[in-house]
């Protein structure tokens, strides 16, 4: 019993947003079988709402002040999240507009956010590493890609660090010949 309150209190929280159910539930289930406590939602908006970052301008495209969420976005700094893990492309509130969000926010630009996207840009993976993701991840996101996410985490955690974890190699080092070979078939 008393090993399970201890992973508990050490098991990372990820919030993974994807419009796709089928990319939603393979990049939960990734992170699951890699022992994280997994958020999942599907847009940019419920994203928002969950971190409590949702405005006007978006809140009336998807809910109306009467609603539950209201309850969520003023409890949003109970849940604790380690990390975002995000598509690009979605609709209404991209993933490159989710990430602006947080990083613009005092209180979650240190969260490290990762974006995933199944094209292959370069000017996009720039932008999004330029404006803070930690990473880039191709789909379909596999095993090994969410086996580069705890370093991220573990210097999350400590603020100090923050200064070095945006250190990347140039995207062309990122991207492992059989990925690049995966993607052009």
């Amino acid at each position: 019993m008393s090993t399970k309150i201890a992973t508990t209190e050490t098991q990372f929280h990820v919030l993974a947003v994807d419009d796709s159910i089928i990319d939603r539930k393979l990049i939960e289930r990734l992170l699951k079988t890699s022992s994280y406590q997994v958020t999942a939602v599907e847009s940019g908006v419920k994203a928002l709402e969950f971190l409590g970052l949702l405005d006007d301008q978006y809140s009336n495209t998807n809910s109306n002040s009467n609603s539950p969420s209201t309850t969520r976005i003023n409890n949003h700094h109970h849940v604790e999240v380690n990390l975002i893990i995000t598509d690009y492309s979605m609709p209404a509130v991209t993933g490159y507009d989710l990430l602006r969000k947080i990083k613009e926010s005092r209180l979650l630009k240190d969260i490290p956010v990762v974006i995933m996207s199944s094209e292959n840009v370069p000017s996009r993976i720039n932008s999004c590493l330029e404006q803070g993701a930690e990473e880039f991840f191709l789909k379909p996101v596999q095993l090994s890609d969410v086996n580069k996410l705890r370093p991220h985490l573990m210097r999350g955690k400590g603020k100090e660090n923050k200064a070095f974890i945006n250190k990347r190699k140039p995207t062309e080092e990122c991207l492992s010949p059989d990925r690049i070979k995966n993607k052009i078939q």
